[in-house]
């Protein structure tokens, strides 16, 4: 029986990936034992238990990037975090560390490296983070999302999805999705979403740009946001939504979509064929503009910063996009071509990997805990592949 650590956490863009990857090895070896290391302050500390795995917790040590005094404490916080990261491996005789960047994952490379412990680092971002990318010097084992990502050894497998995304067939449950959000079956679909909290520049602008949008023969399903407070249109086409349970059937009613370009959101438009608008996050280390270059430099998106995302651009730029009916297919096949809808097959034959290399090499290799067989969905992916 095979005992996994996934360590990670602090944002959905960490927990989530580290949840699907939890849950397909728990599927496949229903005898794992499967536990997450983050914080106690992070989002992982509600959704792990949530889902049934059991969290263990170290300090959250943000990186000291100027001198202070809490960067003169930091290597003896650190060397504490690595002690007890070392002492739970040991405990729970932990054979494989499974890390997706944040403020868990140092600590548990670190222990890893030196507890002999086979270690896997997962990228969800084009820019790496630096947990990452000390990480990645200390295993040959590295999984990305993008092409364009530059981390020492990088293997490109993808972004675990959600299962509902994973098995979604948008074509069969297109009437399913319209019918829920009460949208016409006669008229083509933008969808317009900032994530769960909304995005304000994205919000203004599509709804004092929605009068353009529907002159040009399309309809609107635009989430909001828990935290916006703004108020419908009254225009008939422009459907207001402040929060969404079912995202599946929102992308599979989309034909087009403005949106962030978080790794994750970038992850399931490509992967699903869908064409797009993308409005970078403009606060951060700029990794949403990153995230955006394979898509973009394929066609199948266009980038926009945020603060040129304005009305006028809206009719100038996206009302002629939306005009152009066959542009907006080969955008779609464009998108489909640097999409992984099996992210999370491989990110999981990566981790498999990585435990038959340091197992006995008298075992068979390549089955021992049910490994994928399944071919990559994309036709541009015949295997993973070296980013």
């Amino acid at each position: 029986m095979t005992t996994y650590l996934l360590a990670g956490g602090g944002t959905a863009g960490h927990v989530n990936p580290l949840l699907a990857v939890a849950d397909r090895l728990r599927r496949r070896e229903p005898t794992a034992t499967i536990l997450v290391l983050g914080t106690a302050e992070g989002l992982e500390a509600r959704l792990v238990p949530q889902r049934g795995y059991e969290l263990l917790t170290v300090p959250r040590l943000p990186f000291p990037r100027r001198p202070s005094r809490a960067a003169l404490g930091f290597p003896g916080a650190l060397k504490g975090a690595v002690d007890g990261v070392r002492r739970l491996l040991r405990e729970h005789a932990v054979d494989v560390v499974v890390g997706f960047g944040g403020y868990a994952s140092a600590p548990a490379y670190v222990a890893a490296r030196r507890e002999h412990v086979p270690l896997v680092v997962h990228e969800a971002n084009a820019k790496p983070g630096m947990a990452n990318v000390l990480g990645s010097f200390l295993t040959p084992h590295v999984g990305v999302v993008f092409r364009s990502t530059k981390l020492r050894g990088a293997r490109r497998v993808g972004m675990p999805l959600r299962d509902e995304i994973e098995t979604l067939d948008r074509r069969a449950r297109r009437q399913e999705a319209l019918a829920e959000f009460g949208l016409d079956p006669a008229l083509p679909t933008v969808l317009v979403t900032g994530g769960s909290s909304g995005a304000r520049r994205l919000n203004e602008t599509v709804a004092r740009s929605a009068a353009s949008i529907v002159g040009a023969g399309w309809q609107v399903l635009h989430i909001t946001g828990e935290k916006s407070d703004l108020r419908s249109t009254g225009l008939a086409g422009h459907h207001l939504l402040r929060y969404c349970d079912r995202m599946d059937l929102a992308l599979a009613a989309a034909d087009f979509v403005v949106s962030r370009s978080g790794s994750a959101t970038v992850s399931e438009l490509t992967a699903l064929g869908l064409p797009s608008v993308l409005v970078p996050y403009p606060v951060g280390n700029g990794e949403q503009r990153f995230n955006a270059t394979d898509v973009v430099e394929a066609g199948g998106a266009l980038l926009v910063a945020d603060a040129d995302f304005t009305p006028e651009w809206v009719d100038r730029e996206l009302v002629r996009l939306l005009l152009d009916r066959a542009a907006i297919a080969d955008m779609a096949v464009r998108a489909a071509t640097v999409g992984v809808l099996d992210g999370t097959d491989r990110t999981v034959d990566l981790v498999l990997d990585a435990v038959d290399r340091a197992s006995s090499s008298s075992r068979p290799a390549a089955h021992a805990r049910g490994r994928s067989t399944a071919t990559p969905t994309s036709p541009s992916e015949t295997d993973a592949e070296n980013a």
